[in-house]
């Protein structure tokens, strides 16, 4: 088996890879040749674009090497290379801007090529204009098919040929247009039999028919002779251009794995990694594509082993291929579902999984034997990343625990990376004090007596294995007995590492619950720090006004006193006064404080704060989450309003009379946009309209996937679609609210 295909179903990776595939527009390695940081970006760069997938197309290379033999490419196979070349045209048409757009922009496809572009439809049938032989042997084949048509019916509503007819079809033997007949056919009509049924009727192609169609044969031929012709000077042409062709059709490869990459991540909402320096793996929300509906891995794994313990069925093997696969994926650049940003995936030259049961009747060798073959192999490589799942399989644990310690620690020296599975605890025991081993359980519910598959670091787990055979239905008789077998001493060290897990488990309940508390005075403090701050510019802004008005008045003063007239003096002075008046100091507002869960009331609606900024809130009524002003609310005692069974409505004549069904946000930038049109609707709910139209132009297409991507996340929104034509096609949006 080839040993990418063999990693790809030992990590459970098939569906995935198959899934990917389909995505390609023709078959080709996993692996990106060239700098993987650039395709990295490269990839990102499409994440706002909107694009249309790449036709499929035939492996174009032994086209190539023809066309250097100068010899002469179909007609259909002159279209596959032209289909490479429309795409790339297709591309640079709708502009993208960002750095994978300055190297499309690059690509400049000569103009003898853009012609042979030309000659050829959407459905690959060459033009007519071409050759204006064409037209004229389309039109002769097109009167010859009639010419047969109409012959053959008036030989069906012969009345001389009526008696002799079987019945009043068109039959096609071998290809041929016939007539079933009697016997005695040929008195009325001259023809060839061409086939016989067993009721003794004759199939017949008739004499005029024959005629017309070897008239059509020649016409055939001719028109053979004119394309093959077209596609000799054709390939003449292409072949002078072979560097080119060479060059775009390495170039659509590219691109076709970066498309491909991208479509991935959209239909799954899926995230890339790039893999960084060094070999740490840290996995935040990870979740392998095989598993329908995953339980999200979160799991540190900095050091050289990782040492997977504890409860049978507890998810141990699917961890360990989690973390495989998503090496696996990372090094080919390939989407997967996880919190990218908090993710962090080092760089491995190879990625090998000893999983399996290596014994099979062919190769004729023992369990354990096939396990050393396999480990054997690993001492010759560096930077390997190596999963290893039941490490002790197929021998004596005691001594395997001794012999894979050493193998271990020696694989360590040599910068192998590795995971390993384990139910018995002698190795695990003995890994535990090497600062190089990560220790990690599988725990396991006491209460509903069932694996909870999540993971504890830092302790070994306990396998559970009698409370798995009863699970599994196992008579309890039969499991007691095993118990006394066991031994108390044994079950005692198994009641200590489960107390362990236990108050590991506490432990880390107590530490996240403090750390949400530490976030939450965290947000409280950035919040005052915020409104702080807000008030200090307002004060200042405020001082810089009362300076301004306090010069004015003197300067008005001082005019006053240069007067020599008495009424003028008096003049000066009253708009001195005037001027002074401005500066009118109020007495601060008090400042009302609220928190997440208070109760309030915003214009004629009660509800309760879910979120809290320096100087807005969002708040939740009746089912609606909306964001405002935290000087437009007021303490409420009241509890909010029961939502009523089928529709809230608010009746506000202000909201209505302020709300509107259009919002026009072209010129903005994303957030400006996103702001503007979270206030829009909050306005629209109130207001109670069911419907609203944006409009947010095509452009790029930046702005409309950023309106669209709030538009998903945005509780109220039922759903949303292209505006029509008339009101704006695709640069406008329909929200259903």
């Amino acid at each position: 088996m080839d040993e990418g295909l063999k990693i790809v179903k030992q990590l459970d990776l098939t569906g995935y890879i198959e899934k990917f595939e389909g995505l390609l527009a023709r078959p080709k390695p996993l692996f990106i040749e060239g700098d993987r940081a650039l395709h990295f970006r490269f990839i990102r760069a499409l994440e706002d674009v909107e694009f249309k997938a790449p036709p499929k197309v035939k492996n174009l290379d032994e086209l190539w090497m023809r066309l250097g033999k100068q010899g002469v490419l179909g007609l259909d196979e002159i279209f596959e290379a032209v289909k490479v070349v429309r795409y790339f045209r297709y591309l640079k048409n709708i502009r993208i801007e960002n750095e994978l757009g300055a190297w499309l922009g690059e690509i400049d496809v000569p103009e003898a090529i853009v012609e042979i572009d030309r000659m050829f439809d959407e459905k690959g049938q060459l033009a007519d204009s071409v050759d204006e032989r064409l037209a004229s042997l389309k039109a002769s084949m097109k009167q010859n098919r009639e010419a047969i048509r109409q012959t053959l019916s008036r030989m069906l509503n012969s009345s001389k040929l009526g008696p002799y007819l079987v019945d009043r079809q068109i039959h096609y033997v071998n290809d041929e247009e016939a007539l079933l007949v009697r016997g005695g056919f040929n008195h009325v009509m001259k023809g060839t039999v061409i086939g016989r049924t067993t009721a003794g009727f004759f199939y017949v192609l008739p004499e005029a028919i024959s005629k017309l169609k070897e008239k059509e044969s020649g016409i055939v031929s001719r028109l053979e002779e004119v394309y093959y012709e077209i596609a000799r000077k054709t390939s003449q042409t292409m072949a002078g251009w072979l560097k080119f062709w060479r060059f775009i059709d390495k170039a659509f490869d590219r691109f076709d794995h970066y498309q491909a990459r991208m479509q991935m991540a959209r239909l799954g909402d899926l995230s890339f990694v790039l893999p960084g320096n060094g070999d740490a793996i840290k996995l935040a929300d990870f979740a392998h594509p095989a598993l329908a509906h995953p339980k999200p891995v979160t799991i540190d794994f900095s050091k050289d082993v990782l040492m997977i313990t504890g409860v049978n069925a507890g998810g141990k093997t699917m961890l360990l291929k989690s973390i495989l696969a998503s090496a696996w994926l990372a090094k080919y650049l390939l989407p997967m579902k996880c919190d990218a940003k908090k993710s962090k995936i080092g760089s491995f030259k190879t990625i090998e999984a000893i999983i399996e049961d290596p014994q099979n009747v062919k190769n004729d060798i023992s369990t354990f034997a096939g396990r050393m073959r396999q480990f054997s192999r690993l001492f010759s490589q560096q930077g390997v990343l190596v999963g290893v799942d039941e490490i002790e399989l197929g021998t004596d644990s005691d001594e395997a625990a001794s012999l894979f310690k050493v193998m271990i620690e020696e694989l360590v020296k040599r910068k192998v990376k590795i995971v390993i599975t384990t139910h018995h605890k002698r190795l695990a025991a003995m890994m535990a004090g090497d600062d190089r081993v990560e220790l990690v359980a599988a725990v396991y519910d006491e209460k509903n007596q069932r694996p909870t598959y999540t993971f504890l670091q830092g302790i070994i787990g306990k396998s559970y294995a009698f409370e798995t055979a009863e699970r599994y239905g196992v008579p309890k008789n039969i499991v007691a007995k095993a118990r006394i077998e066991y031994g108390e001493d044994k079950e005692r060290l198994n009641e200590l590492i489960e107390r362990s897990s236990t108050l590991e488990k506490e432990l880390r309940e107590k530490r996240e619950q403090l750390e949400r508390e530490i976030e939450a005075l965290e947000r409280e403090k950035a919040r005052y720090k915020e409104l702080n701050d807000t008030l200090e510019s307002e004060l200042y802004a405020k001082k810089r006004e009362l300076e301004a008005i306090y010069r004015e008045a003197t300067k008005q003063a001082r005019e006053a006193l240069k007067q020599k007239d008495e009424k003028a003096i008096h003049r000066q002075l009253n708009r001195a006064h005037k001027t002074v008046q401005k500066a009118k100091i109020e007495a601060p507002k008090r400042i009302e404080t609220f928190a997440v869960g208070d109760q309030v009331k915003y214009r004629k609606n009660r509800g309760t704060i879910i979120a809290l900024k320096a100087k807005e809130a969002t708040i939740e009524i009746d089912g609606m989450k909306l964001r405002v002003p935290l000087s437009e609310l007021k303490r409420s005692g009241n509890p909010p309003k029961a939502p009523k069974k089928k529709q809230a409505t608010v009746s506000l004549e202000r909201s209505q009379a302020s709300a509107g069904v259009k919002l026009d946000l072209h010129g903005l930038r994303a957030e400006e946009a996103i702001e503007r049109l979270d206030k829009f609707l909050s306005d629209a709910l109130l207001a109670g309209f069911d419907e609203v139209l944006v409009y947010h132009g095509i452009g790029t297409g930046r702005l409309a996937h950023a309106v669209r991507s709030f538009l998903k996340e945005h509780p109220s929104v039922k759903g949303f679609h292209d505006a029509p034509q008339h009101m704006g096609g695709f640069g406008a949006t329909v929200i259903e609210l």
